[in-house]
Parts: structure tokens; C-alpha cells; sequence
């Protein structure tokens, strides 16, 4: 701990969004002077913390100083004014405007309200690209600008402000590594001019390579601070995953469903929703090569990966987001055309096909974003149902759609699958987020697929309605369904799978067989422990 007082401090701060508490008496302690990293796995709080500070959100209960003063954060205007700005994942930026006008939005400007001069902020936002290493045009139209160089417009944003302190969410997701080493040398430049930085982050060798001190939080709590000089990524990878790499015990870990403890829980609903089912067969039912696939931002983010999986297998595949599972899973689900690559399923090459093939070759997709990707809000839970199988045979009646049918299937579906809504012709939108769930996995197990792609099953199911989910993985597999199962619920995976892979920075690390998976190095795997750049 530095000497002086702290630049920052967060001391027992709460955060409850109705019966879930996402911060649990949390404590940050940040040096003038210092990059801190804040690592954590997906839903360990750290990301509300910095709301939190930010101003995104009002605490419940704690207190937070700068400087030694105790200040109140109601907005980021109340933030930006305490000294403390953030750059998020998703930009705040007017794509038709220069990188100036985008930079000085919500300030005050020199001169006559009624002349528009922005000769001296241009000035100013050149010198500060200059001083820091963020190069950019000021003069430049954002929506030309590739993804790093929008960043660093944020960046710049938040320093034409004057903070003293910069929280950068998840900077480095969607940067090349050049990209990255040069945001860590800009980092470093801020340092040196007096600024403190919180890095968030879930990637260990990132976090050795630019922070001086670490804080890892778990289950909204900080679990432990640590310097750099006195860890390891092996170490940190240990508090991260909440397992003790000197004896291998691990700790309770809560998953998504909220009511299932440790592993053997989840393994108890998994035996006890599981039929019996044959060993997986023809281990080239589903085949993809070479896939190589870009983000949204135009960057790789599925690095040639290739797999197989035989008639009746589970795959799982463990990673922390944002390491390229959407991406991977849109692709061998025909939703996301790859730069390169084959997805074979049952023989047949379906890459550059229309939707309609892959719909006949009965590949089933439950998205990870439920709610953007896998219903259409207005429309009713009948007609989400019908979604991909409209021009089933089923429900058709001389060329056209028999509604009738088509709401009598949905009443089915609603009382099979426990969807709480009121009846066929209720809105998507309107429903909860795990009702939204429940209409999705309905579709997918409808279609008796051959391939079922799963991108969190379970998030926001109680634990009868997970238990449901197993029992139809189970049934579909027993028909010779081969399923993808991606989960940020190590336990759940583990249950689950015939095999375990674990992805990193768009690229499989990592493989273990049923019975034989090492929790302790799967977690190391997901952090990109051990893995050359």
C-alpha cells in the first residue's frame, strides 16, 4: 500500500437490484499514481463498483472519498466533478460528428454562446493525443474511425474533463494486440502525469503486464488485493476462480440458476434428469474447420478453430466473455457468415448457405442475449414459437400458416415448458427475462435437432425449470442430437459434458474428457494462464 493517503476509497458499499444483492459490502483502496486492476469473473461485481463510483447507480449503503473527502456520486456529472471519468465497452458518441465535437459535447465552450469556436478545444485535444500517445484526428469523422481509435476517443474525452482518476471498462475486448500495447503505454503516461487508472478486466496476463496492484472480487465482495510483485497469474488465477491451488478444495460457487451451491448440487440434478443414453456415435457427425470470424467491430475474433463432435455428445466449451463464444456459436448456427472456415453437419458444408438450409438440416440456436437475438418483442409467444419452423408441414394448410394450429402447439409448449404468460397471443416482450428463456428453449427442442447450440441454458431458471433443461439436452442427445454447450457456469459444464474445451482470445487452450477435468486448470485455461500471445 503506497504511503500516502489513497486516492481512492470505496468502503463497504451495497447494491441490491431487487432480491439479488450485486455488491455485498465491497472495498476499493486505490494509490495516486497507479494502474489497479480490478479482475473478477463475469457477474463478480466489479463492473457495478464502477458504476457505482461513476454514478451509473446509487449505492444502498458505504461511503466514497477522493482525496480524502468524503464526496456524493448521484450522476457521472457529480463523477466527472469529484475528478473520476469511465470509459465504457459500448461508446457514447454521435457517429456523424468529428472527434472534437464528440469530445467537447456537454461542455462549456470559450467564447459567444451564438458563435460555434472550436479552434481552441481542437488545439487542446491535439495536444492531449499528442501527450498521451493516443493518436487521433481531431478533425476526423468518428464514424470512419476503426474501434481503437473510437476508444481512445473516449479516452480523450474523459482528459479534456481534467479527472484524476480514469476507469476503463474492459478496454483491451475488442483491440488488436498492437492496439493494446500501445493503450498500456498510454496507460503509463497517465501515471507518470498523476493520474490513477482501474483497470476492469478478466484477463491475467493483461493485468501482469500493465498493473501495480491488483484487486479481485467475488460474489460482489473483494476477495483480496495483492502488487504485482508479490503474485503470479498462477496465484491470481486461483483467487479468481475461488479454488485454493495449494490443496485443490474448492469453494461453494453459486451459478446461474441462484440456487445451486457446488458442483455436487449441480450434479445431483444433472443424474437425477438424466436417462439413460448410448456413448456418442460416429465422431464426425458435426465437423467445423479452419473457422476464422469477425466482430461486430471488424476484429478476428474466432482464430481458426476446428472441432468434431459425434451423434448423441455434449461438448461444453468454459470461457470468460468476450472471448469470442458469440461469435464462435453464431457462426456454426448460420447466423454469422465466417472470413474462412466449414461447418459439416451430418456431410453437408453449410457455410454461405441461406437460413433455410440450415434450418432443414435442423440446426436448433438458444442465443446468450435472450432478449435481442432470440425473440422478437412485439410479436406473440405463438408466433415466436413458429419462428424457423414455418414452413413445417405441421402447421400449414394449403401454402399458408394454420394459426390455429400453431396457437394450440404454443398452449402446449406454454404448460409443457411452465411459461408463465397469458396464453398464445401474449406478447414476448412483455414476458420476464426467464419466461423469454423458456419460449427460446421451447423453439429450439421443438425442432428435433441435429445440432443444438446452447449459450447459457440456465441463466435466470429456478432450479425445477434447470432441471427441465437437463432432462431435454438429455432427450435430444439420447435421439442423436449432438449438443454445444457454452456456459460460464464451470459447474454446470462439468456435469454436463462427454467433453470439456476452454476458449481464450478467440482460440481453444484447452481439453479434458469426462471424469478427468481439473477444475484448478480449467480455471487457469479460461485466464489465459500458460497460453503464448
Amino acid at each position: 500500500m503506497s504511503q500516502s493517503a489513497p486516492r481512492l476509497a470505496m468502503r463497504g458499499i451495497v447494491k441490491e437490484f431487487g432480491p439479488v444483492r450485486a455488491l455485498d459490502h465491497a472495498e476499493l483502496e486505490v494509490a495516486p499514481r497507479e494502474i489497479h486492476g480490478l479482475l473478477g469473473g463475469n457477474g463478480a461485481g466489479k463492473t457495478t463498483l464502477m458504476n457505482v463510483l461513476y454514478g451509473l447507480y446509487r449505492a444502498d449503503a458505504g461511503s466514497i472519498a477522493i482525496d480524502g473527502t468524503e464526496v456524493s456520486i448521484a450522476s457521472p456529472k457529480d463523477a466527472i466533478d469529484a475528478g473520476v471519468g469511465m470509459v465504457h465497452q459500448s461508446f457514447l458518441q454521435i457517429d456523424s460528428y468529428t472527434v472534437t465535437e464528440n469530445i467537447v459535447l456537454g461542455t462549456k465552450l470559450p467564447g459567444p454562446a451564438w458563435r460555434l469556436d472550436l479552434s481552441d478545444p481542437r488545439e487542446q485535444v491535439a495536444e492531449l493525443s499528442s501527450r498521451f500517445g493516443l493518436h487521433v484526428d481531431p478533425d476526423a469523422i468518428v464514424e470512419d474511425l476503426p474501434v481503437g481509435v473510437r476508444q481512445r476517443v473516449e479516452i480523450l474525452k474523459a482528459l479534456y474533463r481534467g479527472v484524476g482518476t480514469l476507469i476503463l471498462d474492459e478496454p483491451t475486448t475488442n483491440l488488436t494486440p498492437g492496439e493494446v500495447d500501445e493503450l498500456f503505454g498510454s496507460m503509463r503516461t497517465m501515471v507518470d502525469e498523476g493520474l490513477s487508472v482501474i483497470l476492469i478486466t478478466h484477463k491475467i496476463r493483461e493485468t501482469m503486464a500493465a498493473c501495480d496492484r491488483m484487486t479481485v472480487m467475488r460474489d460482489g465482495q473483494r476477495i483480496a488485493t495483492v502488487r504485482r510483485e508479490e503474485t503470479d497469474a498462477e496465484a491470481l488465477a486461483g483467487i479468481m476462480v475461488g479454488r485454493d491451488l495449494d490443496d485443490g478444495v474448492p469453494e461453494a460457487a453459486v451459478i446461474a440458476t441462484g440456487v445451486v451451491e457446488d458442483v455436487e448440487d449441480v450434479a445431483e440434478v444433472v443424474e437425477s434428469a438424466e436417462p439413460l443414453r448410448p456413448d456418442p456415435v460416429d465422431s464426425g457427425a458435426v465437423r467445423v474447420e479452419g473457422l476464422r470470424v469477425r466482430n461486430d467491430h471488424g476484429v478476428e475474433a474466432v482464430r481458426g478453430l476446428s472441432l468434431s463432435m459425434g451423434r448423441g455428445e455434449i461438448l461444453g466449451v468454459a470461457g470468460v466473455a468476450g472471448n469470442g463464444q458469440v461469435e464462435f456459436a453464431e457462426a456454426i448456427a448460420g447466423v454469422r457468415q465466417p472470413e474462412t472456415g466449414h461447418v459439416w453437419i451430418r456431410g453437408t458444408d453449410l457455410v454461405g448457405r441461406p437460413t433455410r438450409e440450415w434450418l432443414a438440416a435442423k440446426v436448433a440456436y438458444v442465443p446468450e442475449d435472450r432478449d435481442g437475438d432470440g425473440v422478437l418483442p412485439t410479436m406473440t409467444v405463438a408466433e415466436n414459437l413458429v419462428l424457423g419452423s414455418q414452413r413445417s408441414s405441421d402447421i400449414r394448410r394449403a401454402g399458408l400458416i394454420d394459426w390455429k394450429e400453431a396457437r394450440q402447439k404454443a398452449a402446449e409448449a406454454i404448460a409443457t415448458y411452465s411459461i408463465r404468460a397469458n396464453g398464445p397471443n401474449a406478447l414476448a416482450g412483455d414476458l420476464s427475462g426467464g419466461n423469454i428463456q423458456r419460449v427460446i428453449l421451447a423453439r429450439a427442442f421443438a425442432h428435433e435437432p441435429s445440432l443444438l447450440i446452447l449459450h447459457n441454458p440456465t441463466r435466470g431458471l429456478d432450479l425445477r425449470s434447470t432441471q427441465f433443461v437437463y432432462e431435454q439436452v438429455h432427450a435430444a442427445t439420447a435421439a442423436g442430437c449432438s449438443v454445444l454447450l457454452l456456459s460460464e457456469d464451470l459447474d454446470e459444464l462439468v456435469a454436463l459434458s462427454d467433453r470439456l474445451v476452454t476458449i481464450y482470445n478467440g482460440e481453444f487452450v484447452g481439453e479434458w474428457a469426462r471424469g478427468a477435468v481439473d477444475q484448478v486448470a480449467v480455471g487457469q485455461s479460461m485466464a489465459g494462464v500458460g497460453v503464448e500471445r
